[in-house]
């Protein structure tokens, strides 16, 4: 049964053109979802314009009002009508829509903003007088003077009051707040050198949720500062410096020790030209260089920047901006995969400093009651003579039964001083069959003797698999796997590679593929479905790690069962020994689920646990 339209006639329908301000407000609804896409919008204009300090002040999440003040170089009066018209916009001439160097070009934000809002423009420019014009609901009001210091004023009232149906589908006032805290703060993080503040005024005196001041320096001391000042000091601490460049493409930016790994994709920003982007090429990317590290619920934390040539990405493809498509998709996620991994390997035995934070919360003692003050606090003389007495060493004669009738078990004897010197120290012992107790010049290391030789023979076997290859099975009857054409042709395309995992691949016939070798340390396996799941990995991100994976997990196990096992004891020399190899070997910090293989603490740090401070 066709539905009633009840803004259509049953007669015959009749081409019309849409009103301006309808035109706006369709045009609205796909710039500005919600609050925190117009202050998007708005803050991405001052950037453009050339602004070294930003304001955005917002009230009710955004909803009642969004404030947005600049010293950029502000818009002359004859020109504040036409920046309210649609597509009209400083940003473009139009010749060439591929070689775009700014935030915005498609001059449809600010008459989207005055189509479902109260919108006053507020501007100067050097040297000239400052102007304001408004714009109600898409209507238009005329220019008049202003007072205004320079730069730009935006300011916007009473979002979607044009369009009430829009304001059943914000959400809370915290919940809108958020969402503007997460777009100031992924634009701060592409432009260090600008300052930013967030303010608050709901609860009526003006309250700073956000500030960061601008950076100095170069680039990778500017960003690193930012990222302290957003992500907080922890990140920096335990994030590495990412600069790598391939086929015209750079990437710069940081990315984080795996064992600071997050629950969820929370702390992952990656900018294109130094645009925050959502892109699932550049996620699968990062997600790939840390697979050998992580477990499937752990995700790395990491803010990328890729640089290339506006020729070769085209940034229109949505009117919001957040999606991007490569010319050359594969030199971009290969160039990310390639970075992290290498500094991730240059990292060595590094693990990040939260987990020797976690490991002093969990021994420190919960406060119970007042704080006990102690005898020698009261200053009594008559106190202080006793506690000196009694502190005065006493030598006794030590019988022959409460003389020590042998070293503690798995305490190295005649332990090598020159050990501590290393950065995982001298073994002193071994506690529970399990963890060994090292001693350094500045503190101790207990490690995970399990976790540890399980990395080290993981990447031992990664090893000797990368330099004598994958060793393949050949098939005694060929697996005939029906496919598209186009399936077939796009496996096909990659067989040099899938060759290299220990796959031979073969055209049998229009449309299928024969499979006659196998890799074969997978053992027997089902031919069609890996090459489907194969190709679903292809179609997401336009490479295949799917086979490198499984082999990498069952390389894994083997470790796993071939290490050191939980119970063993073992001697000085081997402890030692063990060390010295976790020191030599890249990512040994962690173990093949991206748990930590050690954690270090600083003497002072225990002497602190003990309150001798």
């Amino acid at each position: 049964m066709q539905a009633a339209r009840p803004n259509i006639s049953s007669d015959l329908p009749q081409i019309r053109q849409l009103d301006e301000t309808v035109i706006n407000r369709i045009a609205a609804g796909e710039v500005v979802e919600r609050p925190a896409s117009a202050v998007k919008e708005l803050v991405e204009n001052s950037i453009d314009a050339g602004a070294t300090r930003i304001e955005v002040t917002v009230s009710n999440g955004g909803k009642s009002l969004i404030r947005v003040t600049d010293d950029g170089c502000g818009i002359p009066p004859e020109a504040l009508p036409l920046a309210l018209s649609r597509h009209a916009t400083s940003k473009i001439d139009g010749s060439d829509l591929l070689d775009i160097r700014s935030f915005g070009f498609r001059g449809e934000a600010l008459p989207s903003l005055g189509a479902v809002g109260r919108l006053v423009i507020t501007s100067r420019c050097a040297g000239g007088d400052a102007s304001q014009i408004s714009c109600t609901g898409g209507t238009l009001g005329a220019v008049k003077p202003a007072a205004l210091t320079s730069g730009t004023v935006v300011e916007l009232r009473d979002l979607f009051y044009a369009t009430p149906a829009r304001l059943k589908f914000l959400r809370s006032d915290r919940a809108e707040n958020q969402a503007i805290s997460d777009v100031v703060k992924r634009l701060a993080m592409a432009e260090p050198f600008i300052s930013f503040t967030l303010r608050d005024e709901s609860r009526g005196e003006p309250r700073v949720t956000f500030r960061a001041d601008g950076q100095t320096g170069d680039m990778f001391d500017a960003l690193s500062g930012r990222l302290s000042n957003v992500l907080g000091r922890e990140f920096a601490e335990n994030a590495l410096a990412i600069d790598a460049e391939r086929e015209g493409v750079h990437l710069t930016g940081y990315a984080a020790l795996p064992t600071y790994s997050r629950g969820s994709s929370v702390a992952q920003f990656l900018f294109v030209n130094g645009r925050p982007v959502r892109d699932k090429l550049l996620i699968g990317a990062l997600r790939g260089a840390y697979a050998d590290f992580l477990s499937r619920d752990r995700h790395p934390a990491a803010v990328l920047f890729l640089d290339v040539d506006p020729q070769r990405v085209d940034v229109n493809v949505h009117p919001a901006k957040a999606e991007v498509r490569f010319r050359e998709p594969g030199v971009a996620r290969g160039l990310i995969v390639s970075a992290l991994r290498h500094a991730l390997a240059e990292a060595g035995h590094r693990a990040s400093t939260t987990v020797a934070a976690g490991v002093l919360g969990a021994l420190r003692p919960e406060p119970t009651g007042a704080p006990r003050v102690y005898q020698m606090d009261r200053l009594h003389p008559g106190a202080l003579a006793q506690s000196y007495a009694l502190q005065s060493p006493v030598v006794e004669p030590m019988g022959f039964a409460e003389a020590p009738t042998g070293r503690i078990e798995g305490t190295p004897e005649g332990v090598d001083e020159s050990l501590t010197h290393h950065p995982l120290g001298a073994a002193r012992g071994q506690v529970h069959e399990n963890y060994i107790i090292a001693q350094t010049e500045t503190g101790m290391v207990i490690v995970d003797q399990h976790a540890a030789h399980e990395r080290l023979v993981y990447e031992k076997l990664k090893r000797q698999m990368a330099e004598n290859g994958v060793p393949a099975q050949a098939l005694l009857i060929p697996e005939i796997v029906e496919l598209s054409p186009d399936d077939a042709a796009r496996l096909l395309g990659h067989a040099e590679t899938f060759a290299r995992m220990g796959l031979a691949l073969e055209p049998f016939g229009a449309g299928a593929v024969a499979v006659r070798e196998t890799p074969a340390i997978l053992g027997e396996i089902n031919a069609e479905a890996l090459l489907r799941d194969v190709l679903d990995e292809l179609d997401d991100l336009g490479e295949s790690q799917l086979i490198q994976e499984r082999i990498e997990a069952i390389l894994s196990r083997v470790a796993c069962h071939g290490s050191i096992r939980s119970g063993r004891r073992m001697r000085g020399e081997e402890m030692n020994a063990l060390l010295r190899e976790m020191e030599a070997t890249p990512h040994s910090g962690q173990c093949n689920h991206g748990r930590p293989t050690y954690v270090e603490l600083k003497l002072s740090d225990i002497e602190r646990l003990f309150g001798r401070t």
